[in-house]
């Protein structure tokens, strides 16, 4: 597999190339930033879309419905077998046998089963605890770094970005001395703001700098999780699987954390009294992060699966064939579930939500991102006493071009 191949289909797709195919209301958001794009409310549960490919899809935002998709196995997550409307790519001859690849999110079982759970099995709680206290010291290192530069700040390029991609250098076990290269490509190659051929040449670099990572871990494993993936699975792991898994846990776990870094912050600068409440109360941070998670809902249209068989779903019958898509952001939001949706709730009672999804490809790093998100949001504001915003709610970039939702920038300032 060619290095351009495997960062194509770990990165996420850009609303750019999603736009060709969906309709912009469903991936434009209004004027509240933080709310759903207008074109996913309403009209039911699960209703028919037609894309402006030419091809039809179901559109789900009904927690329920969402549920029970996410745990039926006669829903695949295999767009390599199953032809997906969404798709970007052109249909390809789906493999013979058993895959090679080690994109496993992209996988049924039993090929998904056997290589998650070599992965599960590398999320121990001692390595989990460990990294508690990595992440609050990278967390603190860099608001200090902040603090001692002035008052103010772009809090994405100075705290958010840097703090995941340097958990999982941790995670992974990458050299100090090799620690800048990779966060250098990790932020071309994940920002909205690079061109396409300059995220498509970090990409690339990043899979040949993964690839030199697992041959080092052959030769010299150490405490980290990639040497126990080298050493450890049974049967042994390919250097092609072991890097697509490395690149996978880099994409979902930078991306997604780093967003919702930015826009968690973002979120409760706007809503005062929610933030009034959390400085007042530290201990409802654990509560505060899942309703962040929940009313936020990064993740717009980036997951989908295809019927392998007919299936009714919330009383719609769909074929053979057909690709629904989850529209967590509105799934999240559902009347049915919580009382007032829309409003941002620190204090609102803990209920099951989707922000990691659900079923056999339930988020593997939820317990990481919550640590990263309880210690990045609590440190910022015990540190930062007067925070706030230093322009105008309206002039934050907001990016909806992507299929993770965020902001491109957050200029604050603090006391």
């Amino acid at each position: 597999m060619t290095d351009s191949g495997v960062a194509e289909k770990s990165s996420s797709v850009s609303t750019a190339g999603m736009r060709r195919i969906l309709p912009a209301e469903m991936v434009e958001r209004g004027a509240d930033p933080f709310g759903p794009p207008p074109g996913l409310r309403g009209e039911g549960p699960v209703r028919p879309v037609d894309l402006l490919n030419g091809a039809r899809a179901w559109l789900v935002t009904g927690f329920d419905e969402a549920r029970a998709v996410l745990s039926d196995a006669r829903f695949s997550a295999d767009k390599m077998r199953h032809r997906d409307a969404t798709s970007l790519r052109p249909p390809a001859e789906p493999p013979q046998g058993e895959r090679e690849d080690g994109v496993f999110v992209f996988m049924d079982p039993p090929e998904h089963t056997r290589l998650r759970r070599v992965l599960t099995g590398q999320f121990t709680v001692r390595r989990m605890r460990q990294l508690e206290s990595r992440v609050r010291e990278i967390a603190v290192e860099h608001i200090e770094a902040m603090r001692a530069a002035g008052t103010t700040a772009d809090l994405v390029p100075a705290f958010a970005l840097p703090l995941p991609s340097l958990v999982i250098c941790e995670l992974l076990g990458v050299d100090y001395a090799d620690r800048a290269e990779f966060q250098e490509r990790t932020v071309v190659g994940l920002s909205a703001t690079s061109t396409p051929q300059e995220q498509l040449a970090a990409r690339g670099e990043l899979y040949a700098f993964m690839r030199r990572l697992v041959s080092a871990k052959r030769s010299n494993p150490a405490d980290d999780l990639l040497s126990g993936l080298v050493h450890d699975a049974d049967p042994p792991l390919t250097d092609a699987q072991l890097t697509d898994m490395a690149l996978l846990l880099l994409t979902a776990g930078h991306e997604t954390t780093a967003n919702m870094l930015g826009l968690s912050t973002f979120a409760l600068l706007q809503h005062p009294e929610q933030l009034a409440a959390l400085r007042a109360d530290p201990g409802l941070i654990d509560n505060a992060v899942e309703e962040l998670l929940r009313f936020l809902s990064i993740i717009q249209l980036g997951v989908s699966r295809v019927a392998t068989e007919p299936v009714t779903l919330g009383g719609v019958d769909l074929p053979a064939g057909a690709t629904v898509v989850i529209a967590t952001p509105e799934v999240n939001r559902d009347p049915r579930h919580w009382p007032d949706p829309d409003a941002l709730d620190l204090g609102r009672a803990r209920t099951p939500h989707l922000a990691f999804g659900h079923g056999v490809h339930q988020c593997l790093g939820q317990q990481l991102a919550r640590i990263e998100l309880r210690i990045g949001l609590g440190e910022l504001l015990a540190r930062l006493p007067g925070l706030r915003l230093a322009v105008p709610a309206e002039q934050v970039p907001v990016r909806d071009e992507m299929v993770i939702f965020g902001v491109h920038s957050l200029p604050v300032t603090w006391s």
